[in-house]
């Protein structure tokens, strides 16, 4: 595929690749299907490679994304599912976004994010616009980059500001209110092949075929990631709760 400058080029481009991995985003989904309850809110849905399991699972589900060009795909995808309730342009990192989308305001029963915060400046605003989407007791679920020091040209090509550890991806949950229920790490064996790819060879786009041969292998990464989850990994997920307030 044809590289050109923008970080947009690079992100589709990334988002078509890892669409083929059909394995690796179906244990991404599994991962956090669990805390997914209810009324289903998708931040950066993209080209909907984790919105397709929800939707073909039955989540009552709605789809949003900062880039509106991906909409006529989501729509060819899923237009015609009774159980998608809309997709919506949202920028995550507005403030006062309660103002701007009032009937998405207190509707959901879960918001996850998926490799999306990580390309928001003002992070902590995001967490407490997913908090303002919530209903009282209804979870958010944060996948974001693992650890600093394997930023490398694939985060910036990507427009990442950084990377996170379970220890602060839980303070910046914390500190927009929401109670952490849930903390691991994920894809283990992915830290080998992020360093050597973006790190050693400098490479600025995730391998084609080191991508492929990765997904036929996730059998036996789901295995290894069962020892190492709570320790390191490519990725960490934060699962926080919107508590209910007891009023006497």
């Amino acid at each position: 595929m044809t590289e050109t400058t923008g970080n947009l080029k690079y992100g589709t481009d990334t988002l078509e690749i890892i669409s083929a991995a059909d394995r690796f985003n179906y244990w991404m989904y599994r991962t956090i299907q669990s805390h997914c309850k209810g009324n289903i809110l998708e931040i950066g849905s993209g080209i909907g490679n984790i919105s397709q399991f929800f939707v073909e699972d039955g989540a009552e589900i709605t789809l949003s994304d900062f880039d509106s060009s991906y909409f006529p795909r989501l729509k060819e995808k899923f237009g015609n599912r009774q159980n998608l309730k809309g997709i919506h342009q949202i920028d995550f990192s507005a403030k006062n976004l309660e103002e701007k989308h009032p009937e998405l305001a207190g509707q959901f029963d879960t918001v996850f994010a998926l490799n999306v915060v990580e390309h928001i400046e003002d992070h902590q605003q995001a967490l407490k616009n997913a908090y303002t989407f919530l209903r009282p007791g209804g979870n958010v679920v944060i996948l974001v980059p693992a650890f600093q020091f394997l930023f490398n040209g694939f985060d910036t090509q990507l427009g990442h500001y950084r990377r996170y550890t379970k220890k602060t991806l839980k303070s910046l949950m914390e500190s927009a209110g929401f109670e952490v229920i849930h903390s691991i790490y994920f894809n283990f064996i992915g830290v080998l092949g992020w360093y050597l790819s973006g790190n050693i060879l400098q490479k600025k786009m995730i391998p084609r075929g080191q991508m492929k041969l990765y997904n036929e292998l996730v059998p036996v990464w789901k295995i290894i990631d069962v020892f190492m989850k709570y320790f390191t990994g490519l990725s960490v997920i934060c699962v926080g709760n919107k508590k209910v307030l007891n009023c006497k």
